[in-house]
Order: structure tokens, then sequence, then C-alpha cells
């Protein structure tokens, strides 16, 4: 697996999650009468809410022809930290607002670091509040301090700026029923690079609706990844820790 790649997959295992005694969202009656003032609130009512949360996250990821699957322990204090130990503690980071840092007992590497590289990888500035926005089902941006249309394509709303970037392209869509975002997109046609992540489904849990499978498409080029995560076994609000330090004589990874 290339740098690109771990880090990827390192990201999307940290910044994954499910709930405690969930349910499958299934479709209800669409509403497609709404503004795009009206929509946005919709969408904002439904930001979740938790102190923090504790669950068993597996992430199968799809490269050049080839399958990996991996099963790992997941906890996170929202907002402050995200937390992730594979089994037998082979792997293991801590994600905090100010850094991502992450150890693999396979090679004895170690990365520890800011957000630079993943902003430049997607073209973006990048923050911790971003990228769990992504992760947790939420719009990478935020809405109410945009000036969006919206449309209608294929029984979802799709939302995007009057006044696409000029580096990139931002696509949003939400679905009519609970007003979550179904598919997050941004490109960047010069580059060639696209990103995507698909909700495939959500989830209740004490009256929230959240993420339940999501599928992560990465473009660069000539190369894609494909992730694959299934969010189950989540406990809410309990009392957690986040330990993290990072071995003795392992080799820092450059980026």
């Amino acid at each position: 697996m290339n740098k690109r790649s771990l880090i990827i997959l390192t990201l999307f295992m940290v910044f994954a999650f499910g709930c405690k005694s969930a349910k499958t969202i299934s479709n209800g009656e669409a509403n497609y009468k709404l503004s795009t003032k009206q929509l946005i609130k919709e969408n904002t009512k439904q930001n979740p809410n938790f102190n923090t949360l504790q669950s068993r996250l597996k992430i199968t990821l799809i490269q050049n022809g080839k399958t990996q699957a991996h099963t790992v322990n997941f906890r996170a204090k929202k907002d402050e930290f995200l937390w992730i130990n594979a089994t037998f503690s082979v792997i293991r980071a801590l994600v905090t607002p100010e850094r991502v840092s992450f150890y693999n007992k396979l090679d004895n590497t170690y990365f520890d670091g800011d957000y630079k590289y993943l902003s430049n990888l997607l073209g973006t500035e990048l923050d911790f509040q971003k990228v769990q926005n992504l992760l947790l089902g939420e719009a990478i941006f935020n809405l109410k301090n945009g000036d969006y249309k919206t449309s209608v394509n294929e029984g979802s709303y799709v939302l995007q700026p009057k006044n696409q970037r000029e580096l990139f392209e931002i696509f949003f869509l939400l679905d009519p029923t609970h007003f979550k975002v179904k598919s997050q997109q941004i490109s960047q046609p010069k580059e060639f690079r696209h990103l995507q992540i698909d909700y495939v489904s959500h989830q209740e849990v004490e009256k929230q609706i959240l993420p339940e499978n999501i599928k992560v498409i990465a473009v660069e080029a000539n190369e894609e990844i494909i992730l694959n995560l299934e969010l189950k076994n989540v406990s809410l609000n309990e009392d957690l820790r986040f330990p993290f330090k990072i071995p003795s004589g392992f080799k820092e990874i450059k980026l």
C-alpha cells in the first residue's frame, strides 16, 4: 500500500462512526417543494448530537484489483478526539483539531503532522471540523455560509454553489425524505481528481439519523481507491479513554 492509500485508509478508519440500537432508515414520503433556504434549514436540524461514542468498524479497501478488509475499534469524543485501534494494536491512530497521528507496527513506521497533506490531496483547505463533517454525513462546507442553488435530479435534491470555484466543483445530494446528505462530490478537472462520498444507507438512533453504510471513491489520474465502511456494535456517551504513544525506534513517514 502506498503512502497516499495508507493516509486515506487511516483517515476514514478514524472518522467513520455508527450508533447503538440502530434501525435502518427506509424511504418515507418525499418533499420536493422546499426552497434552498428551507432545505438547508431542514438539513441543519439533522446534525448529530453526542458526547462520546464507541463502535466496531469494518473497512474494505479495493485498489488495483486487490481487496483488503479490516475491523477496528473506534472511539470518539465529538469535536476533540478520534481514535482507532486495530487488533493487537497493530495500527493505532489519534486525530485532534491540531494533528493527525498514527503508527503501524507491521512496518514500524509512524506519521505525526497537521492537515497540510490532506489539504493538498483534495485541493481545498481541510481542518478537523470539515473532515469530521464529511464522515458524519454532514456537508464538508457549512451550507448556511454559502450561496447555493437547488434542483431535483433522479429523486434527490442537488445543491451546488451559484458560482462554482475556479479550481474545483462541489455538489451535494440531499435525500428529500429526511434531508440528510446522500452524496457529496468534489472534483478538480484540471488535476484529474475526484472525491465522492456516498451514504448508501442511514440509521436512526435515539431520534437521530446517522450514516450506516458509506462508500468512498477517490480518483487521481488513473488511480482509483474504493472504501466501503460498515458501522456496527456502538455504545453512546460512555466514559472513554484515548491512549496514544508512538513506540520508540519507529521510522517517521515523510510526506
